[in-house]
C-alpha cells in the first residue's frame, strides 16, 4: 500500500520548536520530490517547503523562511520538517507530500496539484 504516515504534530509554546516527520510505505519517497503544506482553518492550503530528489535543492516560503528547515534520509524512505521559533501565525494542519518530476529551489512555489500522494496531516497547537 502507497502511502506517506505523518508523525511529530502537537501543542507547544511560542518560541518553541517541533519536528514533523513523513514516513513513506510501498515506494521509494527518494524518486520523489517532498513538499510540506498546511491549512489553517478558513484558509487554502498553503505550500510551505520542498526538497528536491536529486541534489536537495530547497525552497520556502517567505513566512517561515529562517525558521523551518527540509530534509530527506533516503535510508529510512523519511522526510522531516524541523520547526523553530514557532509562533501564534503558524497553528494549521499540516501535510507531507511526494511529487514526480519536480525541482525545488526559489523559484517554484509548491502546488497541491504537483503532489500525487499525501500524508494524513498532523495538528500543529500554537498556546502558552
Amino acid at each position: 500500500q502507497v502511502q506517506l504516515v505523518q508523525s511529530g504534530g502537537g501543542l507547544v509554546q511560542p518560541g518553541g520548536s517541533l519536528t514533523l516527520s513523513c514516513a513513506a510505505s510501498g515506494f521509494r519517497l527518494d524518486y520523489y520530490a517532498i513538499g510540506w503544506f498546511r491549512q489553517a482553518p478558513g484558509k487554502e492550503r498553503e505550500g510551505i517547503s520542498c526538497i528536491s530528489r536529486v541534489d536537495g535543492a530547497t525552497y520556502y516560503a517567505d513566512s517561515v523562511k529562517g525558521r523551518f528547515t527540509i530534509s530527506r534520509d533516503n535510508a529510512k524512505n523519511t522526510g522531516y520538517l524541523q520547526m523553530n521559533s514557532l509562533t501564534p501565525e503558524d497553528p494549521a494542519v499540516y501535510y507531507c507530500a511526494a511529487g514526480e518530476a519536480l525541482y525545488c529551489d526559489g523559484d517554484y512555489s509548491p502546488s497541491t496539484t504537483d503532489f500525487g500522494t499525501w500524508g494524513q496531516g498532523t495538528q500543529v497547537t500554537i498556546s502558552s
